[in-house]
Order: structure tokens, then C-alpha cells, then sequence
């Protein structure tokens, strides 16, 4: 069959080559019709000797095989051509998934909507605003790093809340973080605003560490994790140029530190403990050489039976923060603030809690605030999440607020877990 299929092929091309010769060569139709009618009849005697010898040969297959030999006059036909091989899907391994992450990463965006309502003479917040859209951006970068990115949009424009990229294969294990991020001082102070088991922030946060910025700045950040059989320990330094709410320097060379040891132990196969201790050094803009040390202590206590994970969960949190903040009148001003909160979770739902608080403030450790708050949390689904939260505050001043607020958080997109 090969053999016919090549002779066809040859004579088709002869006819095609030979065609344009002759008529140019003769100029009458008459004699172009009488050479086309030639090669079809050259054509038909060929694919006749080569059937007779295909059944020839054949036959010869057939008696050496000892089986009969089927007895054909006509030539046989072509097989018809094998259909084209099918393609294997797409691989959906871990390669080919960071392939395609390449130039696609995991992108989302939470809006947080916070309404309040109430009496606060102290405070200039609005009734009703949408204080944050968050958009994320994560990927692996190559095998040995990764990059985060996430923007935030408020009432002041578009911000980078972080954006930094994590070596994670250093050598003695060590994890390095480069870029502007949030510091890793204590436990409020890492969380984003959508991560918030309230619609606020404690007073402490306000008064010592930055409130919703804190301390969020560009640096280095280097940490190592260490798992021995009593708990695992984590420390961390970081360096960071001396830009946020809470440190600030004009001089390049004046940057501020953050050092943070974190332990964590699980209890039972239901209860664990984080413990955490926490400094941060740096310059303040009150003056010329007038520094700030803050030193933090936190605890967490989780419970969350495996049984009943998605039902069941209660969380005991709290945070003592000492602020020593140097001005020009005296050596320093020495703050101390605190909060505590516990969550508990009472159907698969539906979220109660509550936190207690009590400042002073940074620059004047005479005035002290404290208060209140009672929060209901309804998670509708993993993309939307809806809280009335109570608060009442005491301010040094002698004033008093009771606010109800109001928050929805609503996401889409894959978004990536932040600190635990």
C-alpha cells in the first residue's frame, strides 16, 4: 500500500509539472485535453499493476502463514488514514500549578464597610464609610522565594499596606523578608484590618502603637524557628527605616529596630498556648535625639475541640504594652496600656466576645483612658462576614461615649492567610 500510495503521489506530481509545460508548449485546447486524457490512463494502468502485485503478495503472505489467501480482482482499496492521536489533558500537578502562577497570582479583594452610631464628642469618625478595600496579590516567585503584595484603598488614596518578598530557602533555615510590612510587635499590630475580631482597634493600639498604621514600614526582616520538645520558638529581628506613625526619622542613618520571641505549645489535641514577648527602639519626631522604646508582652489561649471544629471554638487573648517615650520637659514619659478579649464560638455561624481596655496616653502618662465592648459576629459564608459591636469609652477628659457599630467585610478572590 506504501508503494501504490508513492506511485500516486508521483504521477499526481508529474501531472502537475508536466501539465503547465505542455500547454505553454502547445497553445490549442485540443492538444492540453489529449495530454490530461494520456496521464489518466497512465494513472489507471499504474494503480492497476500495482493492485495485481499487492494481491500477489498477499497471497504469498497468506501460504507462508498457512492460512487461505483471499481471491481479489480489483485493486485494494487505501486504509483510511489513522485519526490523529489525542492529546493528553493538562497536567494538575504542583509543577504545572506554580507554572500557570507565573503570570497569574493569587489575586483578591476584601472591602471593609464600618458604620457607627452614638455620641463621641472625642471622636471625628463618620456614620457610615467603606474605611478599606484591600487588593492581594501572592505568588511563588521561584523555588526558593515568594512575593506578597497588598494594597489598600481608603479615605486618604492607595497605599502599599505591605508588599515584600520571603526567601525561604536560607541556609540554617532562616526565613528573610524584604520590603515594607507590618512589624512584628505583639499581636494587633500584625493584623489587618479584615482580620480583626473587632470592628476597632483596642485603645492601647491607638495610644502606643500607631492605631490602624502602627507600625508598618519598609525594612528587613529575619527570623528563625526552632521546634524542641517542650514548644516551638520563634525569634525575629527586624530593621526598618524609621517611617511610621509610631517612629520617625529624617536622618539615613537613624533607623528603628524590632526584636520579637514567640513560643507555641498545644496543650491537648483541642487547646493550645501562644506566648510572646516583644521590643521595638527608634526616633520620634518630638524632637532632636528624642527616642521611643516600646516593650510588649501577649498571650493566647485557643481552644477548638477536632470533633466539633466547625461549631465549637473559644479564644482568650491578651496584650500589656509599656511605652518610654523620651521629651524635651523630663527624661521620659512612662505609658502603660492593656487589653483583654475572648471570643467563643456558640453555633457554626455565629460568633460572641467581648474586650476590655485601659490606656495611657504616650506623651502624657497622666491621662488615662478605658472601656468597653460587646461584639456579635455572623459569618454567612467564607466571603462575607457581618458584626454589631457596643462600645462604651471612658476618656481622661471626663468624657463619655456609647457607640453602636456596624461592619461588613466582603471578599472575593482566593485570599491568602496572614500571621497566626
Amino acid at each position: 500500500m506504501r508503494v501504490m500510495r508513492s506511485a500516486c503521489a508521483s504521477v499526481l506530481a508529474g501531472a502537475l509539472v508536466l501539465g503547465p509545460s505542455s500547454a505553454f508548449a502547445q497553445e490549442t485546447p485540443q492538444a492540453l485535453r489529449q495530454e490530461i486524457d494520456q496521464l489518466r490512463k497512465d494513472f489507471e494502468a499504474l494503480k492497476q499493476q500495482y493492485g495485481e502485485r499487492l494481491t500477489t503478495l498477499e497471497a504469498k503472505l497468506a501460504a507462508a502463514e498457512g492460512t487461505p489467501a483471499v481471491a481479489t480482482a480489483s485493486p485494494v482499496p487505501a486504509a483510511a488514514p489513522a485519526p490523529p492521536p489525542v492529546e493528553a489533558a493538562p497536567s494538575t500537578s504542583g509543577s504545572a500549578v506554580s507554572n500557570s502562577k507565573v503570570f497569574n497570582p493569587d489575586m483578591s479583594v476584601i472591602a471593609n464597610f464600618v458604620g457607627v452610631a452614638g455620641k463621641n464628642p472625642a471622636s471625628d469618625q463618620p456614620s457610615m464609610q467603606l474605611s478599606e478595600v484591600e487588593v492581594a496579590l501572592q505568588a511563588v516567585v521561584d523555588p526558593y522565594a515568594r512575593a506578597d503584595f497588598y494594597l489598600s484603598a481608603g479615605q486618604n488614596g492607595l497605599d502599599i499596606e505591605e508588599g515584600f518578598i520571603t526567601f525561604t530557602s536560607l541556609p540554617a533555615d532562616l526565613l528573610l523578608k524584604v520590603g515594607k510590612m507590618r512589624a512584628q510587635f505583639g499581636k494587633v499590630n500584625t493584623l489587618h484590618t479584615h482580620s480583626m475580631p473587632t470592628a476597632d482597634r483596642p485603645l492601647v493600639s491607638e495610644n502606643l502603637v500607631g492605631g490602624e498604621e502602627g507600625l508598618s514600614d519598609s525594612g528587613f526582616s529575619l527570623s528563625k524557628l526552632v521546634a524542641n520538645p517542650f514548644m516551638f520558638i520563634e525569634a525575629t529581628g527586624e530593621v526598618f527605616r524609621g517611617h511610621s506613625n509610631v517612629f520617625q526619622s529624617a536622618e539615613r542613618s537613624k533607623l528603628n529596630y524590632v526584636g520579637r520571641l514567640r513560643g507555641y505549645r498545644d496543650l491537648t489535641e483541642g487547646t493550645n498556648i501562644d506566648l510572646g514577648t516583644s521590643v521595638a527602639f527608634g526616633p520620634t519626631d518630638i524632637g532632636p535625639g528624642l527616642n521611643k522604646r516600646l516593650i510588649g508582652i501577649d498571650a493566647t489561649f485557643r481552644y477548638r475541640p477536632l470533633r466539633r471544629a466547625i461549631y465549637k471554638r473559644f479564644q482568650a487573648r491578651t496584650e500589656l504594652i509599656w511605652s518610654r517615650q523620651d521629651v524635651p520637659s523630663a527624661v521620659n514619659e512612662k505609658a502603660f496600656g492593656y487589653y483583654g478579649l475572648g471570643e467563643y464560638q456558640f453555633a457554626r455561624q455565629w460568633y460572641v466576645g467581648g474586650r476590655y481596655d485601659r490606656s495611657q496616653r504616650g506623651l502624657d502618662a497622666s491621662l488615662q483612658d478605658d472601656g468597653g465592648s460587646f461584639f456579635l459576629t455572623y459569618w454567612p459564608s467564607e466571603f462575607t462576614q457581618l458584626r454589631g459591636q457596643y462600645r462604651r469609652t471612658n476618656y481622661s477628659e471626663g468624657v463619655k461615649a456609647n457607640e453602636f457599630l456596624f461592619q461588613a467585610n466582603f471578599a472575593i478572590g482566593a485570599h491568602g492567610a496572614h500571621v497566626f
